[in-house]
Parts: C-alpha cells; sequence; structure tokens
C-alpha cells in the first residue's frame, strides 16, 4: 500500500453498530475501526488482549471486578486476555481496535461479526 488510510473516512462508508471493519493489516494482526452504540454483552477473550483506542465519541468498558475505565478521544484501554468485559457506547463511539487476525469479536467464533474489509 502505498497511500494514507483515512479512518475517518472508512468509518463514513458504514453506519452499523459492533460490526468492526477491517482497513488493514499488522504483523498478522487486523487493525479495525467500529462504531459502538449501546451496550454489547459480557464476553472474555481467553487467548487475546482487547485493545480499544478511542477516534470520537467516549466508550465504557466495564471489568468483572465493578470498575468501569471510561475513554474519551485519543485514549485508549487493554483489556488483559481472560479479563471479562463489556464495552458500552451511551452515544455513538468510533474506535479502533488491533486483534490478531481470526480473534472472534465476541469471544466466541458463534457468536463473532464476521470479518469484513474495507
Amino acid at each position: 500500500m502505498n497511500a494514507a488510510i483515512d479512518l475517518a473516512g472508512k468509518l463514513a462508508t458504514f453506519t452499523e453498530a459492533w460490526q468492526p471493519r477491517t482497513v488493514s493489516l499488522f504483523n498478522g494482526h487486523d487493525v479495525m475501526v467500529a462504531k459502538l452504540r449501546g451496550d454489547y454483552h459480557w464476553h472474555v477473550h481467553d487467548d487475546s488482549d482487547d485493545f480499544f483506542l478511542v477516534l470520537a465519541g467516549s466508550l465504557e468498558i466495564d471489568l468483572d471486578d465493578g470498575t468501569t475505565v471510561t475513554l474519551g478521544p485519543g485514549q485508549l484501554y487493554v483489556v488483559p486476555q481472560g479479563v471479562r468485559h463489556r464495552p458500552r457506547a451511551p452515544h455513538e463511539a468510533q474506535i479502533m481496535l488491533i486483534e490478531r487476525t481470526g480473534t472472534p469479536n465476541s469471544g466466541d467464533v458463534a457468536t463473532a461479526a464476521p470479518r469484513r474489509v474495507i
């Protein structure tokens, strides 16, 4: 690739919430953008950390120990492998995710959003 990736432009191509889109590959990982609205379900990633970088809006990540991490634009948080969590966005949040290619966003292959490359 010889061109910069415009994350805002990629985010403008879809409206669905909780449906990440892969915009690039990085050392066996998908670099993705997603729009989040409302509550996602509690889940865990047994084999990997979960990386969240907020581009616009705000995101809250509830952790199983009762802690809530609140993120605004330009802030990131990594949920450690094996920690049960629930992301939620009272209003639309736009985020970037980095996950090993093939990692199910729900923590479960059966309920994961399909991989979409844009």
